[in-house]
């Protein structure tokens, strides 16, 4: 029987590589029944809304989905439709394995994490107060009587709830993917020696949990802006990491860096019952129609996918695959090319069918 899932081809180069992901599933074998949505611009344009009501509902239905990547209007128009796709579906655990494939770009070798972000609120959360409104100004007046610090006027506010419960419900996940995939040390990763309330709080409940896995899997905390220095300096010596929101959006762009870079980082949003895959990598309006992209970020995300569909044989040779064709170096874009203007890189397409050879 055939595994329904949505797929949403996203905007820009979206449309190129889902289609060149779509190949290399269909070369294992695993049989997929696509149901298409439409998001971002194409929806806009024909419903009004980057997102619509269908799409959640197909997500919902099926269960699984994955998706291109989806343009995100910077300090103007709609709010991040990844956004707004994880928390409308509950979607609270962004993981993000970033791991070393020889022949990729970075100088180095030795890097195997995997990240785990909350991703439902934090500043994330999008509670945002502009600047000149009058809930803004009424907001500030508030804040203002009751706090010692003072906000200036003319500010725009934006807030930062962090809760107990999803700070423990992220943890534990992360803890059991650690028990179920051998993984040996989880680090939390805060703020906490300045927002003492609400990444203190996230560092508690850390805390909390981490005892009951007391024994089996370790665990310590480190400071964000030191951990970013660590990343650079001593990428070994962490094995998980487990963050807010928003430092863990920032990390993990660290850590694709490290293995090579966004072309090469793939992803899972994770709920209780749902799963949404997605490349980390942006829409790249400028590349569309040239068939020059690199596929792998969504080819991984794939891989992820089929894990989760329990297809673990298929996604072990389509990883062995893309790991192939990455050491070759042969037949892939011109970003994985020692040099960028290497006349022997192939397009997008074309590095999708040498991964298809080889599953």
């Amino acid at each position: 029987m055939a595994h329904k899932v949505s797929l949403l081809p996203g905007d820009g180069i979206g449309p190129e590589v889902t289609n060149a992901m779509k190949l290399c599933v269909e070369a294992t074998g695993v049989k997929i029944d696509w149901e298409v949505c439409e998001v971002g611009e194409k929806s806009i344009a024909k419903h009004g809304t980057p997102l619509t009501e269908g799409v959640l509902e197909s997500i919902r239905r099926n269960k699984t989905a994955i998706k291109g990547p989806i343009t995100t209007p910077i300090g103007k128009g709609f709010r991040s439709v990844n956004v707004q796709l994880r928390q409308a579906l509950d979607l609270y655990a962004c993981v993000r394995p970033c791991f070393y494939y020889e022949g990729t770009k970075t100088p180095i070798k030795n890097v195997n994490l995997v990240i785990f972000r909350e991703n439902t609120e934090d500043l994330y959360a999008g509670i945002e107060f502009d600047k000149g409104t009058t809930e803004c100004e009424r907001l500030r007046q508030m804040i203002n009587e009751m706090s010692v610090k003072k906000i200036r006027e003319g500010s725009a506010i934006s807030i930062k709830p962090i809760s107990g419960e999803a700070s423990k419900r992220i943890v534990r996940a992360a803890f059991e993917y650690a028990v179920k995939n051998g993984r040996k040390k989880i680090t939390a990763v805060h703020k906490a020696n300045i927002m003492k309330f609400s990444d203190g709080l996230f560092l508690k409940s850390a805390q909390e949990v981490a005892k009951e896995y007391e024994g089996r899997v370790e665990f310590n905390d480190c400071i964000v802006d030191n951990m970013c220095m660590q990343l650079v300096q001593s990428t070994s010596l962490y094995d998980m990491l487990v963050l807010p929101n928003l430092y863990g959006d920032i990390v993990s762009d660290l850590c694709a860096g490290l293995i090579g870079g966004l072309g090469i980082a793939s992803g899972a949003n994770y709920g209780d019952e749902i799963a949404l895959f997605e490349p980390v990598h942006g829409s790249a309006p400028k590349y569309v129609g040239q068939n020059k992209v690199n596929p792998t970020a969504t080819i991984l995300s794939s891989v992820l996918m089929l894990k989760h569909l329990k297809e673990d044989s298929a996604a072990l040779r389509l990883e062995n695959a893309v790991r192939a064709v990455l050491k070759e170096g042969k037949d892939v874009t011109y970003d994985l090319k020692a040099s960028r203007n290497d006349p022997s890189a192939v397009g997008t397409l074309q590095m999708a069918e040498a991964i298809c050879k080889k599953i």
